[in-house]
């Protein structure tokens, strides 16, 4: 929906009142490689997309934060003053924690009528928590009077926020994504450091095309947060061969050939595998798609999967299916899962030519292997979040 008729459904839902009305929005985002290494101090590369959370938005006087979404006929109401005790909420939970979140920083919080609109899907690990996040970050912060609006700092504020009020210890990458992308670029991330670099992307008759497993990820916060222990108890052991490493994005290939048999335990030493080895493919896909060269960036793309699959053990049926059946495919040079896992997205390479029948048979032989369908998006990639 334009702009303009979301404003319409905005007053029709909060009334005509004085106030501007100020638009507001925050994309998800893809993965393009390099998954579960932002919370060890890794590298990843994502991309914003043009799916996105948009809001409209009016200040109120009187401290009170009303929100509607779309596609969800119940209006929600807090203060505030009392912004934690909107935790339990089915929705808005994750907008009452970015407030409160920056409150705590010291910005400035104030009543507000907001109508969300998201066309990023839900559950599909695109990060739409992130754009949710994100877009109600900046869009407090310009209510509450704040100029120039430091996105890094909202992203970091949107993730603090799935922290302490979610309960999800994720990364950086999701809203960092969200806030800092641009258009026809992917971004290069150190998530130690935050050092970031925009790596423009020229596909070159290819296209980047998602598949949803429509499968509810009902695993995906329980694993995400075992996971993370996994690789602390992975980190712990290495740190008695390198006493000066912090996380496990300081460990290169070479360090853990050498020491990596001090993890007697086979399920930590396979989680940590990965996460060494997956950085290093995030560092040589942006070399390879610096220099164009797209075959090897695909088979980078299928080895991450199989990583994913065998040593950090995210992903499912439906994912698996999903990329087996892409890789079947003329015109297609990789292909892996996407977001945390156990459910959510792929993404594949795809020769432009190559999509409609990309589309049909893999679609047809998932459905024919699970019994329901895939959904399936070519987005562009598009901005980081910003008042539109």
């Amino acid at each position: 929906m334009e702009s303009k008729e979301l404003k319409s459904i905005f007053l029709d839902k909060f009334g005509d009142a004085d106030g501007e009305i100020r638009v507001f929005s925050a994309p998800g985002r893809v993965n393009l490689i390099g998954e579960h290494t932002d919370y060890n101090g890794g590298c990843v590369f994502p991309a914003a997309l043009s799916m996105c959370t948009t809001i409209i938005a009016r200040k109120r006087d009187d401290g009170v934060i009303r929100m509607m979404a779309t596609d969800l006929g119940e209006m929600v109401e807090g203060n505030i003053e009392n912004l934690g005790a909107y935790k339990k909420l089915r929705w808005g939970n994750y907008q009452f924690g970015v407030f409160q979140e920056l409150k705590e920083h010291g910005y400035p919080v104030v009543g507000a009528d907001m109508l969300f609109h998201d066309t990023t899907p839900h559950g599909g690990g695109l990060s739409s928590s992130a754009a949710i996040e994100v877009s109600s970050a900046i869009a407090m912060a310009a209510l509450g009077g704040i100029q120039k609006i430091n996105h890094i700092d909202m992203a970091k504020i949107s993730q603090l926020a799935e922290h302490h009020y979610i309960g999800v210890n994720c990364g950086i990458m999701d809203q960092f994504a969200s806030a800092m992308g641009k258009k026809d670029h992917a971004i290069y991330l150190d998530c130690k450091t935050l050092e970031y670099e925009l790596v423009p992307i020229m596909l070159d008759g290819y296209k980047l095309v998602i598949s949803n497993t429509n499968k509810k990820r009902s695993l995906a916060d329980s694993k995400y947060n075992e996971r993370r222990a996994e690789c602390e108890q992975g980190l712990e052991i290495l740190k008695t061969a390198y006493p000066d490493i912090t996380c496990l994005g300081d460990v290169s290939t070479e360090m853990f050939e050498k020491n990596g048999h001090l993890i007697e335990n086979e399920t930590i030493k396979k989680r940590v595998q990965h996460i060494i080895e997956e950085d290093a493919r995030v560092k040589r896909s942006v070399e390879v798609l610096k220099g164009n060269h797209l075959e090897e960036f695909g088979e980078l793309m299928t080895a991450s999967h199989v990583s994913l699959r065998d040593l950090y053990e995210v992903s499912c049926e439906e994912l698996n299916i999903l990329v087996d059946e892409a890789l079947k495919i003329e015109g297609v040079l990789g292909s892996r899962m996407t977001g945390a896992g156990f459910g959510g997205c792929t993404v594949s390479l795809v020769r432009e030519d190559c999509i409609d029948r990309f589309i049909e048979e893999v679609g047809n032989n998932y459905q024919r292997s699970v019994g329901y369908e895939a959904s399936f998006y070519i987005s562009d990639i598009g901005d980081g979040g910003r008042e539109l």
